[in-house]
């Protein structure tokens, strides 16, 4: 994502005078660094610029209330980690397991605890493959059809991203139309983001990553409801532990 409008700003100038796609793209931006600026709508709220204040406060220091040319290249840089990256190869377990570490890393969940729980739940949401899978994926589409009431939008993914808001949540940030095309869901960049960033932000389940693993605790049992209560915690913990070894 390349911040066209943003970056065509002379000179720092205040957030209300931003016009309505620069606002959309500040909010697109912030969205994808898992800030909480709610709908991406080219709307000054409290949303927006609460986010735009926390950015300023942990990457770029300055008045929350201006726009400047060097805090947009700040924000432009922070995105260039994280979005359609180019040297990603998703070819093998092994680069995908690659590209999961830089991205983890990239979105500000780097600690090895964090990555080595982010590796464990791909390893066992995806049966062992690291490949992208849909939901019940040991059955084919017209049984989806017919048993899952949210059809189209069962899960996909690395992770399983499930229901039309979260569809429509990403295509929003992302630029792309999930809800009309689901299976774009499928796509190994676009699993990836939704994997990290539904980890940091909380999207699944509500629950964060660093609600159970942070600088003062490491609840690998825990950290199995950001993603599906205790199903099968105790045995996702056990993989995170093996992970981590090598980390």
């Amino acid at each position: 994502m390349k911040l066209a409008e943003l970056l065509s700003i002379a000179g720092p100038i205040p957030l209300r005078q931003l016009s309505k796609e620069q606002l959309k793209e500040m909010q697109r931006a912030l969205s994808l660094l898992g800030y909480p600026v709610g709908k991406i709508d080219g709307l000054i709220g409290p949303k927006t610029r609460s986010s735009w204040s926390e950015f300023k406060t942990d990457v770029y220091s300055g008045n929350p209330e201006f726009v400047g040319k060097q805090s947009v290249v700040a924000l432009q840089e922070k995105l260039d980690g994280i979005v359609d990256r180019k040297d990603h190869d998703f070819s093998s377990k092994e680069g995908t397991i690659e590209a999961i570490k830089s991205a983890c890393r990239a979105m500000g969940i780097g600690m090895n605890s964090q990555i080595a729980y982010v590796l464990a739940t791909t390893q066992w949401e995806t049966n062992q493959t690291f490949e992208p899978v849909r939901e019940a994926y040991w059955l084919d589409e017209d049984w989806r059809r017919s048993h899952f009431p949210y059809y189209p939008f069962y899960g996909r993914g690395y992770v399983q991203l499930t229901w039309k808001n979260n569809y429509e949540q990403y295509s929003s940030m992302l630029d792309l139309d999930l809800v009309n095309e689901p299976d774009i869901a499928m796509r190994p960049n676009v699993a990836l983001f939704v994997l990290v960033h539904g980890f940091k932000t909380g999207t699944f389940t509500g629950r964060r990553i660093t609600d159970y693993l942070d600088e003062t605790k490491t609840d690998f049992v825990g950290a199995r409801r950001c993603i599906n209560g205790n199903d099968k915690a105790h045995e996702i913990a056990d993989v995170a532990k093996k992970f981590l070894v090598h980390l």
